[in-house]
């Protein structure tokens, strides 16, 4: 789950839907960009790359801690190894090549973890990928790190859209702008801002043209929160929508 906290409440976007946000916007790119013929793959890929929250995001899970839902950035290693692992299993149905980087996505998310959860997620899909290589008849590692290169980007131009406040560039992740692979340019960043609370602009945009996603939310009272609990106040919570359009610098 994403979760943007106002001050009486809180802001709930389920991690597919950002996904889809992602796959929207990778629809868009620039088609000499892509390299090599596996634009579906990756497409498919950069659309999936969530599917394991789909069920975990339904009933958000309350972190007595912080007095808030646990969101994607501190929810518990043993039960997000468990979401990561699921997902990679229902892309890997479909698509070896698109598991193989939603697989490498979720590694390194995990690489610098010290638990032992952690760790057995690491080990186990280390083993995976090299299964995965094995099926796939011609794998340049090259080409697949450009190829991940996209996946980090459009789930990095989704998150932006989804972290932030409409209007407002306020998450610290994203002040600098979007951080770039090395495998899609020597200048380490992306330039984005808001123009206005529906529109973002992108320098140097590796879009072919300016693209208009839909964000998908429920706004959730604290007051409800405390009356009701968390899941009842989510699921009784109307899911907004509004559209949001990325387009390059002028």
């Amino acid at each position: 789950m994403i979760v943007r906290e106002r001050p009486d409440e809180f802001v709930m976007i389920e991690q597919h839907h950002h996904a889809e946000i992602s796959g929207k916007l990778m629809c868009c790119l620039k088609e000499e960009l892509l390299k090599g013929q596996a634009r579906e793959s990756v497409t498919f890929a950069v659309y999936q790359h969530d599917c394991g929250w789909k069920l975990a995001d339904k009933q958000p899970i309350w972190n007595d801690s912080e007095l808030a839902p646990y969101s994607f950035t501190n929810f518990p290693t043993p039960l997000k190894t468990l979401i990561y692992q699921h997902g990679i299993d229902e892309v890997a149905k479909e698509d070896a090549y698109a598991a193989l980087l939603c697989s490498e996505h979720y590694t390194r998310f995990l690489l610098h973890d010290e638990s032992e959860e952690a760790k057995a997620f690491v080990k186990k899909e280390k083993a995976r990928q090299e299964q995965l290589i094995e099926t796939l008849p011609r794998f340049d590692p090259a080409l697949f790190g450009f190829h991940y290169g996209l996946l980090q980007l459009f789930d990095n131009l989704s998150l932006f859209i989804c972290l932030n406040e409409p209007g407002k560039n306020e998450n610290p992740f994203f002040r600098n702008g979007i951080p770039l692979a090395p495998a899609l340019g020597p200048n380490g960043r992306l330039n984005v801002r808001w123009i206005n609370e529906s529109t973002v602009q992108v320098e140097d945009s590796p879009l072919e043209k300016a693209c208009t996603v839909t964000v998908k939310q429920k706004t959730v009272r604290k007051e409800n929160i405390i009356k009701e609990g968390l899941i009842k106040s989510c699921l009784e919570a109307p899911l907004e929508k509004f559209s949001i359009t990325m387009t390059p610098h002028i």
